[in-house]
């Protein structure tokens, strides 16, 4: 078995202290369930990151990424040039904080719309060879849960989630591999096409799952998963 360990986290900016500002204390219980997440891939020998992204990409170890963009310039991972798309950046950047730093690690983007056929294959190819991996899998749920989301409430958003979430818990990758993506895009839940990634990846292992956070603080499901 390849993949010997798995954690699924999300990837709001606002999971960086110096970004939060006042709200910095609210997330703090989703940074902690992130962190024992990660701590759980220690028991691999490397890590592969994957996020959505606007093409298909790998990226080496020291590939850059920053959060300039979002208003915190002097906080950036990497000591390449800044690629890295937002979901990868904030996986290295979780990384940075657990005690999986120091393993060897890559980034994988998946094209949000990537079709759920080929998500599959690139987590069977993920966990094809013989080295113990450990993967992160970035991902946000539906930003549309609630009247203050970023886009304005769809009734399906919550139900989604809540299947995602039971998906998560019960190692149930027959429901994560059936996400409709023409309805993950109407609800803009950015996990669908890395959700689908871990479902190939995870096909024939037999890891037990601990889902460690489920909420949607801001509007957006959030859900911190490990599989171990």
């Amino acid at each position: 078995m390849a993949v010997v360990a798995a954690a699924v986290c999300p990837h709001p900016p606002i999971i960086v202290p110096e970004l939060a500002s006042g709200a910095a204390p609210e997330l703090e219980p989703l940074r902690a369930a992130c962190r024992t997440a990660l701590d759980a891939l220690s028991s691999a020998t490397s890590i592969v990151v994957v996020g959505s992204g606007p093409a298909s990409a790998t990226y080496a170890a020291d590939a850059g990424g920053s959060f300039g963009p979002y208003g915190a310039p002097d906080v950036r991972i990497g000591s390449g040039p800044r690629v890295l798309p937002l979901s990868l950046t904030v996986g290295g950047w979780l990384l940075e904080q657990s005690k999986s730093a120091e393993l060897p690690r890559s980034y994988l983007a998946v094209p949000t719309g990537e079709t759920p056929g080929r998500c599959l294959e690139i987590g069977h190819e993920l966990a094809a060879g013989n080295e113990r991996i450990g993967l992160l899998v970035m991902g946000d749920g539906s930003a549309r849960r609630s009247d203050h989301a970023p886009v304005h409430l769809h009734p399906r958003a919550e139900i989604f989630d809540t299947t995602v979430a039971k998906a998560f818990q019960d190692v149930d990758l027959d429901v994560l591999a059936a996400l409709d993506p023409d309805l993950a895009a109407v609800l803009q839940a950015a996990g669908r096409a890395p959700w689908q990634v871990l479902a190939g990846a995870l096909a024939g292992t037999t890891l037990d799952a601990d889902l460690l956070y489920d909420a949607a603080p801001y509007g957006v499901g959030y859900f911190v998963a490990s599989f171990t």
